[in-house]
């Protein structure tokens, strides 16, 4: 049996590495409960074990240190701690990295001085897409394993028939209008673009602290600017606090499409809860995510925003089927990943036999 100090483990992409049958050689420590009880849902944040002196008093109860999210806020003299309190315990590293540029960072350099530290001392390295390993493999000189992102959505609901609708719904959910966001150029091409369709609507959802003078998230000038799109007749506006997970599901199976708005990114969780659901994606040329999953794709980056590319993105998919997953193929996935990850701890902790 192999223990993983996994950052963390009940975050739902982690919680599916497993066996779906439970037939697993490999035990995950469960997420510590910060002391003052504050936790995000499902209870992860924040990442105690993240901590040099968590480490060194719990070293003897886990094999390998698995480093997925959470360290956004993590100064990177504590991470270099963190990489010597591990090295010096003689537990080698795990990094899955899922992101080569932090959605909620305007700024990418903070990320990129993390991604120095975690790359380069990673005894074993993981990403989703062979787009990702290529930059990886450029940046840092490292060659990591490729593994597919595994389901989001649990199997009942990968199962469920789709609810009946004529209409084609095209959405964007700008949530909180975190960094990575610029909406207002999609959604000024969509408001067109789909006015044209026939039997088409744009639905826009935006979570309503953003209208919270209180709130941290809090955006006078975008909100109005939001709100000015419900004067067409083709928009349907929607301004609601978070989702539950199950409110997020009836959300992502309403639509037809799914449009991700983002500058700058490199995969997508999102995307996969779409495909698990039967709705299609359109997603920008940034980052990775066609390789994801096939999407439709539009061209928008830091730099540029193709309006056009979009329209005929959406044009497209109105006309074709969407693709959706079987859970035979998401179980059969499951699977692999499982045994993958097995494998990738065991290559791991041979490297600490052999050091």
């Amino acid at each position: 049996m192999i223990r993983v100090a996994s950052v963390p483990a009940s975050h739902v992409y982690v919680r599916h590495l497993t066996d779906p049958e439970g037939n697993d050689t490999v035990v995950r420590l469960p997420d510590p409960v910060p002391a003052d009880g504050r936790k995000v849902p499902g209870g992860w944040w924040p990442p105690l074990m993240l901590d040099p002196e968590w480490i060194s008093r719990n070293h003897r109860s886990f094999d390998i240190f698995h480093i997925h999210f959470g360290f956004d806020a993590i100064e990177t003299a504590l991470m270099k701690d963190i990489v010597h309190e591990l090295s010096s315990r003689r537990k080698p590293l795990v990094y899955t990295v899922h992101d080569l540029r932090n959605p909620h960072h305007p700024d990418p350099e903070p990320h990129l001085e993390a991604l120095d530290v975690l790359v380069s001392a990673a005894t074993e390295l993981v990403t989703l897409t062979p787009g990702a390993a290529a930059v990886i493999e450029s940046n840092w000189a490292r060659i990591p394993t490729v593994l597919p992102h595994p389901h989001v959505v649990e199997r009942p609901l990968i199962e469920r028939a789709r609810p009946a609708s004529g209409a084609f719904v095209v959405g964007v959910h700008v949530k909180s209008l975190r960094a990575n966001m610029d909406p207002f150029p999609v959604l000024d091409t969509l408001t067109r673009t789909v006015s044209a369709l026939d039997g088409a609507r744009l639905q826009i959802d935006v979570h309503d602290e953003i209208f919270d003078p209180a709130n941290h998230w809090y955006a006078p000038d975008a909100g109005a600017r939001l709100l000015s799109y419900a004067e067409s007749d083709c928009v349907d506006l929607r301004v609601h606090p978070y989702f539950s997970d199950e409110e997020l599901w009836d959300y992502l199976s309403s639509l037809s499409v799914s449009v991700l708005p983002y500058r700058f990114g490199t995969h997508s969780g999102w995307l996969e809860a779409c495909y698990d659901l039967g709705t299609a994606v359109a997603a920008p040329s940034c980052g990775f995510y066609a390789q994801q999953k096939r999407c439709g794709r539009y061209d928008f980056d830091d730099n540029s925003y193709d309006g056009s590319s979009l329209e005929r993105c959406i044009e497209g998919l109105y006309e074709q089927s969407n693709l959706r997953a079987t859970w035979g193929e998401r179980e059969q996935e499951r699977r692999n990943l499982a045994r993958a990850h097995h494998d990738l701890y065991e290559r791991a902790l041979s490297w600490r036999v052999s050091s």
